[in-house]
């Protein structure tokens, strides 16, 4: 059996194309049962997000066309759109490529953690479904083991390498006791959307939320349990918050100087952090001027973030090389599982061409032949028998002049001549 990955991603293909081969909860459970059905597969796990699809299989068509013909044939698509999209990859190629992927080392945003949950579940949905053998439950439970030690032993996730994680990471920073802060939250878009999702996630309850059109606003605030504002209800309310960090579109400043210092005057020079993600400015750079005001732009937090990139990249350096070691452990496991299956194969046969024998021999015993003639011709067909296999596999070795499957097997069946090369 072969270990296939075919996959498609967002280094390979286009959203239009990644959309089309994606895997819904109710559609990935018909998948399995399909795969299930497919000649030559014997275990199968899908993986399926927004940035990629990616087919698991133990099969015996190594060369991964059955796969490509299902997934096309699955999603009613030309087999070429995807053929020249995709990448398919093989026993230790794929193990490696499993384990980059729930290491986050082939995420768009390199060490995203997400990833890891998510081939979880895919493991788990096949499972469920009855497509995990103990080859792929082996595979899979390695993998997630690999995924914890990259980052435990390694700072692939330890920088923040977006903008929005970056602004609260650094507020994190400036401020001991985050969750016991006030967050004003100017701008309702997908920026914003981060900034607050990370902002939960550290344990921040006191938030609001202040945007131009109000609706927009309160159907962010809903998802957080915030306040809402208007814009021009900001000037108001800027000395209730610690932390202000605006994104919106405005052509011009919504937050200026004056407003800024009159709001710490109320707060009584209390200190405040501002985070202006927004190109052009949502907050006067002159705010930088004032004592107790601490303005961060875009660009110092692009600073951060490539600072950050640079060192994941030298993380994932060190996540690779782990990758590569503990690849190569699951292969060998691999392999020595084949060799018992082979070992046993082996045995199986020559006990049942020994059962036979006995068989006949008893037959003929019963019969009244001598005993000595019967023992005689037993263990000649016995020996024949064992002995022919290996016999064609020497001569063919010396036709075709392979000397070292010669000296191999002449070593493994303790041939004079060939012994005393183990010694050498």
């Amino acid at each position: 059996m072969t270990l296939l990955a075919l996959g498609i991603n967002h280094k390979t293909a286009p959203v239009a194309l990644r959309e089309k081969v994606a895997f819904t909860p109710d559609s990935l459970v018909e998948a399995l049962a399909s795969l299930k059905k497919l000649d030559g597969v014997d275990e199968s796990v899908i993986v399926s997000t927004c940035n990629r699809t990616e087919l698991y299989v133990n099969t015996q068509d190594d060369s991964g066309q059955k796969l490509l013909q299902w997934l096309s044939e699955f999603h009613h698509l030309n087999v070429e759109d995807i053929a020249n999209n995709s990448y398919v990859l093989s026993q230790d190629d794929a193990v490696k490529h499993i384990m980059r992927v729930a290491s986050g080392l082939d995420s768009l945003i390199l060490g995203e953690p997400q990833i890891l949950g998510q081939v979880k579940q895919a493991y788990g949905d096949a499972k469920h479904s009855g497509m995990i053998s103990s080859e792929f439950d082996k595979l899979f439970q390695h993998t997630f083991s690999v995924a914890k030690r990259v980052r435990s032993e390694t700072d692939i996730g330890a920088n923040a390498v977006s903008v929005a994680y970056a602004a609260v990471q650094l507020a994190k920073h400036i401020f001991a006791e985050l969750p016991k802060r006030s967050v004003l939250l100017v701008g309702a878009g997908e920026t914003i959307e981060l900034v607050a999702q990370h902002l939960k996630e550290q344990g921040v309850s006191c938030l609001a939320v202040a945007n131009r059109t109000v609706a927009r606003a309160e159907a962010l605030a809903e998802t957080l349990g915030a306040s809402v504002y208007t814009l021009s209800q900001v000037p108001e309310h800027l000395k209730d918050f610690d932390i202000v960090i605006s994104s919106t579109a405005s052509q011009l400043p919504l937050i200026g100087k004056g407003m800024v210092e009159k709001a710490l005057k109320q707060r009584k020079n209390m200190p405040m952090f501002l985070v202006d993600l927004a190109v052009p400015r949502d907050i006067e750079s002159e705010v930088n001027e004032l004592g107790d005001a601490y303005l961060y732009t875009v660009d110092d937090l692009q600073h951060i973030v490539q600072k950050n990139l640079e060192n994941r990249e030298q993380a994932a350096l060190e996540a690779e090389k782990l990758i590569d070691k503990q690849a190569g452990d699951y292969m060998s496991w691999k392999q020595s599982q084949q060799s018992i299956d082979l070992v046993r194969q082996y045995r199986q046969k020559g006990m049942a061409q020994r059962d036979e024998l006995v068989e006949k021999a008893k037959a003929q015993l019963a019969e009244g032949k001598e005993a000595s003639a019967v023992l005689e011709e037993m263990a000649y067909k016995l020996t024949n028998a064992l002995l022919h296999p290996t016999t064609l596999a020497l001569r063919e070795a010396a036709m075709q002049d392979d000397q070292a499957l010669s000296r191999w097997m002449g070593q493994a069946l303790a041939l004079s001549d060939y012994s005393s090369d183990e010694n050498k």
